[in-house]
C-alpha cells in the first residue's frame, strides 16, 4: 500500500518508489534523497505482513542518519518492527560476527570490540621509539580485499608503519580484540570463504538500502553484493549517493560505477537521478557547480530560489583577526539578515582548527548557545552500551522524546540480553519508568553518569561484574571520557565538566552549529561560514588526489547554504616547523566568481583584527 499522500513526492522521487527491482540513484543536494529513501523503505515495510519472516535493512553512513530515518518511517505510520536500520559496522556485527564469527579461525574462541581510543592509545605506546618517527596520526589504514591498505601519504614511512601494524595486530589477535577496521575485514573473510552465510541473509532480507555509496569501501560493495545476488533476485535493493561529495577517499570510499555494481548483484539495475534542489537559491546552486567533478545535474526548485543570497569570499584576512570576524559574521546574519542562530554553521577543514576557536566565540558571543560533536564532553562511541544508556540518563521524560527514548531503552536491553543479563522481567517502558525516577544531584557530568549508571542497574538487579563485557565497556566508556574531557580542560574549557554542558548533547540542534566538513554532511543551513580553506588543508596535503579532492570539500561546503555563503582563507595561519599556509585551496583561489563585496575588506589585512562595525554588504552586479 501506498505510504504517503499525494504531492507528498515528486515524479522523479515517486519513480523511484513505483521502481519494483534494483534502483542505482545518483541525487545532487538538497534533492530530498532522504526523504526518497525514507519513503521506499517505508513502502517495502508496509509489504511486510506480521507474519512474514523477512527483514528491510536500511545501511547508512553515520548512526545520526540511522536515528533520523528510523524516526521519519515510525512518523508515517509504518510498524518499524522488521526493519533493520544502522551503520555497516553495526550491520556487520549484528548479522554476520555475532552468529558466525564461530566459523572464523581468529574468532572462534570470542571477541571483543574496541572502541576509537583504546586502538589509539595501543598505537601511541607502539609508536614510541619508531624511527623515522611515527606518530598514530600516520597509522591511518583500512582493508581492501587485498589487505591492509595505509591511508598515509608519506610512503617514505610505510615501512616503519607496517612494522607498528604487525605488533598492533599480533596485539589484538592474542587479547581476541576487534578494532573497527578488523570488524569489517573478519564480515568480509566470513561472507567470501562461507557462501551459505549469504544464501541465509539474502533469504532473510526482502530488501536492501545502501545511503552515501559514494563512502562505501570495496570490501562493503562486495559483502553486499553477494548477499543481493546470492538471494537470486529475492534480496532488492535501493543505493543512493552523490559521487561529488566522495570526501571520505582516504578511508577507502568509492564511488561506485553503475555497471560495476550491477555485475557485484548479478541483476538488473536501473539507474535514477533526482536533479531537483529544493534548499538552496539558485545562487547558490550556481556557485557550488563550480566544483562539480562527476558532471552531474543539479536544477534550482527551492522556495527560496530567488533569495538575493549573499556569497563572500575573504583572502587578505589575517589569522589574528579570524575570531573577531567570525563573531562579526555571525552578528551581521543574525541580528541584521534575521538568521535564526541555529540556522547558523561555522566549519572548519579539522577539528583542531575549531577547539579553540569555537571555546573563543562563546565567550564573545555569551547571547547565543553553540552546538556540535566538537563540544561532546563524553566519548561517541555509539556501539558502546553505556553510550546508548547515557542517552537515555542525559534527556528528560517528554512527548517529543518518548518515541526515540523508547527506542533507546530497547537498544540497551537487547545489549544487556547480548551479555546474558537477565531482562524477562523488564520491558522498554519500565525501564524508562525506573530511569525518569532517578535523581542525581552531582554537577561533574562523568560523576553524574557514573551514580546513575550503578543505580539503574541496581533496580534492574543487575551486577555488571557478573558480565565481563559490560564491565570492559564500562571502563572504556570512562577512560575515553576521562581523556577526552583532560584535553578540553587544558585547552582552556573547564565548563566541559558540568552536567548541563552533558545534557546538550542529545537535545535538539537549538544554537550555532560548529563542524568539521567531514563531520556536515547531510546537514542544511541558511548561513554557512567556512574558513581555514587553505592549500595543504583543503584538500589535506596528503591527499592523493588534490585537485578534485579540493573540489569536492568545496562542493560540500557551499551546498550546506541554503541563502548566504561565507568562505575565508586567512593568511599567517601556522604551519609548524614549515612557516605559514600561505595560499587559497587551488580550485578556490582560481575561480573566477563576482562575489559580493564590501568597502571594509581592504581594513582587514593590517594584522590588527577586522574592524569593530558592522559590515554593508554590496550584492554583485
Amino acid at each position: 500500500m501506498d505510504t504517503w499522500s499525494p504531492g507528498s513526492l515528486d515524479s522523479d522521487q515517486e519513480g523511484v518508489l513505483s521502481d519494483s527491482g534494483n534502483v542505482f540513484l545518483v541525487a545532487c543536494p538538497g534533492s530530498g534523497k532522504t526523504r526518497t529513501l525514507t519513503y521506499k523503505v517505508a513502502s517495502e515495510l508496509s509489504q511486510l505482513g506480521p507474519d512474514h519472516r523477512q527483514f528491510v535493512a536500511a545501511i547508512t553512513y553515520t548512526h545520526r542518519a540511522a536515528d533520523e530515518i528510523e524516526e521519519r518511517i515510525a512518523s508515517l505510520g509504518v510498524d518499524t518492527d522488521k526493519l533493520w536500520i544502522g551503520t555497516i559496522h553495526s550491520f556487520c556485527l549484528e548479522w554476520i560476527l555475532k552468529p558466525y564469527g564461530v566459523y572464523h579461525p581468529k574468532l572462534h574462541s570470542g571477541f571483543q570490540i574496541i572502541n576509537a581510543y583504546e586502538t589509539e592509545a595501543m598505537l601511541e605506546r607502539l609508536c614510541v621509539g619508531s624511527n623515522p618517527k611515527i606518530t598514530t596520526y600516520d597509522c591511518g589504514y583500512h582493508f581492501d580485499e587485498n589487505g591492509v591498505q595505509l591511508e598515509s601519504g608519506k610512503a617514505w614511512l610505510h615501512p616503519e608503519i607496517r612494522r607498528i601494524l604487525s605488533r598492533y595486530f599480533g596485539e589484538l589477535e592474542f587479547f581476541r580484540q576487534v578494532d573497527f577496521a578488523h570488524l569489517l575485514h573478519y564480515s568480509y573473510e566470513l561472507i567470501r570463504d562461507r557462501p551459505e552465510i549469504s544464501q541465509i541473509l539474502g533469504k532473510l532480507f526482502s530488501f536492501i538500502a545502501i545511503d552515501e555509496y559514494q563512502d562505501t569501501t570495496k570490501i562493503q560493495y562486495l559483502m553486499l553484493g553477494a548477499i543481493l545476488k546470492a538471494s537470486n533476485g529475492t534480496a532488492r535493493t535501493l543505493i543512493v549517493g552523490d559521487p561529488n561529495q566522495a570526501i571520505f577517499t582516504s578511508l577507502g570510499g568509492i564511488p561506485i560505477q553503475p555497471n560495476h555494481f550491477r555485475n557485484l548483484i548479478g541483476g538488473q539495475l536501473t539507474e535514477r537521478q533526482l536533479v531537483k534542489n529544493y534548499r538552496s537559491s539558485a545562487r547558490v546552486v550556481d556557485y557550488f557547480s563550480h566544483f562539480n567533478v562527476h558532471q552531474t545535474r543539479t536544477e534550482s526548485a527551492s522556495r527560496d530560489k530567488n533569495h538575493p543570497s549573499l556569497i563572500t569570499f575573504n583572502e587578505i584576512l589575517h589569522h589574528e583577526g579570524l575570531e573577531a570576524e567570525l563573531v562579526r559574521l555571525v552578528r551581521y546574519n543574525i541580528e541584521i539578515l534575521g538568521v535564526d542562530p541555529h540556522e547558523v554553521c561555522i566549519l572548519a577543514p579539522w577539528w583542531t582548527h575549531l577547539a579553540s576557536v569555537t571555546r573563543n566565540l562563546v565567550t564573545a558571543l555569551p547571547e547565543y548557545e553553540f552546538d556540535g560533536p566538537g563540544l561532546v564532553p563524553f566519548s561517541r562511541d555509539r556501539d558502546n552500551f553505556w553510550y546508548k544508556l547515557a542517552r537515555i540518563g542525559l534527556t528528560e521524560a517528554s512527548p517529543t522524546m518518548y518515541m526515540r527514548r523508547l527506542r533507546w531503552a530497547q537498544d540497551v536491553i537487547s545489549d544487556l540480553l547480548a551479555a546474558g543479563a537477565d531482562v524477562s522481567r523488564v520491558s522498554s517502558r519500565s525501564l524508562l519508568l525506573e530511569s525518569n525516577g532517578i535523581e542525581v544531584h552531582e554537577t561533574n557530568g562523568l560523576e553524574y553518569l557514573r551514580e546513575y549508571f550503578r543505580r539503574l542497574l541496581g533496580l534492574l538487579d543487575i551486577s555488571m561484574g557478573d558480565h565481563p563485557s559490560l564491565s570492559q565497556q564500562h571502563d572504556a566508556f570512562f577512560a575515553s571520557s576521562s581523556a577526552r574531557i583532560e584535553r578540553m580542560v587544558n585547552d582552556g574549557a573547564p565548563f566541559m565538566t558540568d552536567i548541563t554542558v552533558f545534557r546538550r548533547v542529545f537535545r535538539e540542534r537549538t544554537g550555532i552549529t560548529v563542524s568539521s566538513i567531514h563531520g556536515v554532511k547531510g546537514a542544511e543551513f541558511d548561513t554557512v561560514i567556512a574558513y581555514a580553506l587553505l592549500d595543504g588543508m583543503v584538500p589535506h596535503f596528503n591527499d592523493k588526489d588534490q585537485e578534485n579532492g579540493a573540489k569536492k570539500l568545496l562542493y560540500v561546503i557551499a551546498s550546506r547554504a541554503r541563502k548566504n555563503l561565507h568562505l575565508i582563507a586567512e593568511r599567517g595561519r601556522p604551519r609548524g616547523r614549515r612557516g605559514e599556509y600561505d595560499s587559497t585551496s587551488v580550485p578556490l583561489g582560481e575561480l573566477a566568481y563576482e562575489y559580493d563585496s564590501s568597502a571594509f575588506w581592504g581594513a582587514l589585512g593590517n594584522g590588527e583584527g577586522a574592524l569593530s562595525t558592522v559590515p554593508i554588504f554590496v550584492p554583485a552586479g
